[in-house]
């Protein structure tokens, strides 16, 4: 990334997510790890399997020919047969290592670090789990998705944040939701800024591609699919 970067943003996002995240895995019953997630073709179990190794591959810096879709296969696939607490002890040494090497990088990384973040919200939802593409580590998250969505070329978007999955927006908040404002993607000449009005869970759906049905928001001035930064 060329863009001024705050090194260890990724690093704080990683700690935050493997803080809430590992818990609550720890104490999830077998059976559910084989829920299907938003990822298509892939379990919740699948979904950590590739978490896992993907930060593996970033701390032993493997990453030649790696997050391709038949790298990704492959590392879920050499996984097949270990335990679910060897995939979480894995996962649990890769939140905690990755990101010091992902703030000795140019940037590159930065959006691993977001779309390991992304999927913990894809294993909280296919669980039934809140905070589903929220929570801690929600603010880092937004701050490396504004860099990310520049260096991917998505449209300008002036987003209007609200919380708790709740419209209306934002003459009628009380204090205690406040507004918040973020801007995304790259300035396009002749084109103004579209306006987005939604809350974060959804914001993130959108920006990684995940379902978005039934969520509440209004989009102007640009398309769905032109907001993908994962693809």
């Amino acid at each position: 990334m060329t863009e001024t970067r705050d090194p260890w943003l990724p690093h704080r996002l990683l700690l935050a997510e493997r803080d809430a995240l590992l818990p609550l895995l720890r104490r999830t019953a077998g059976g559910e790890y084989e829920r299907r997630t938003a990822c298509p073709g892939w379990t919740v179990r699948e979904v950590l399997a590739h978490c896992s190794a993907a930060l593996l591959r970033i701390v032993e810096g493997r990453l030649d020919g790696a997050f391709t879709p038949e790298a990704n296969a492959a590392d879920v696939w050499e996984r097949r047969d270990w335990s679910v607490s060897r995939i979480l002890d894995e996962l649990e040494e890769g939140f905690t290592e990755a990101g010091k090497v992902i703030a000795a990088s140019d940037g590159d990384l930065d959006v691993i670090a977001l779309g390991e973040w992304v999927h913990a919200g894809d294993v909280r939802d296919a669980l039934g789990r809140p905070g589903a593409y929220e929570g801690p580590g929600a603010a880092e998250a937004l701050a490396v998705l504004a860099v990310a969505s520049r260096v991917r070329s998505t449209p300008r978007v002036e987003a209007v944040l609200g919380g708790g999955g709740r419209l209306p927006f934002p003459e009628t908040r009380s204090p205690a939701s406040p507004v918040r404002r973020l801007s995304l993607g790259n300035l396009e000449d002749g084109r103004p800024p579209a306006r987005l009005e939604t809350d974060v869970p959804t914001l993130i759906r959108l920006y990684s591609g995940r379902p978005v049905v039934g969520a509440r928001y209004v989009l102007d001035g640009a398309v769905e699919s032109e907001l993908v930064i994962y693809g």
